[in-house]
């Protein structure tokens, strides 16, 4: 039995414009969610166990991290 590699395209255009697509919605998202953790009062803070400091640090990290 002979294994036969198949040739290694690049991506279709289609495929790369979804990737784009789904990597912009999810910078949007993570976005979102540091603003919403930022407007969290200091006792839903506790309740999800972190400190105002925590919050500020995580909200000011660059998007593409």
């Amino acid at each position: 039995m002979t294994l036969h590699a198949l040739p290694r395209t690049a991506p279709s255009p289609a495929h790369r414009l979804r990737a784009l697509l789904g990597w912009i919605a999810n910078l949007r998202e993570q976005s979102r969610q540091r603003a919403a953790l930022l407007s969290l009062s200091e006792r839903e803070l506790r309740d999800i166990g972190i400190t105002r400091y925590d919050a500020v640090t995580e909200a000011r990290r660059p998007l593409w991290r």
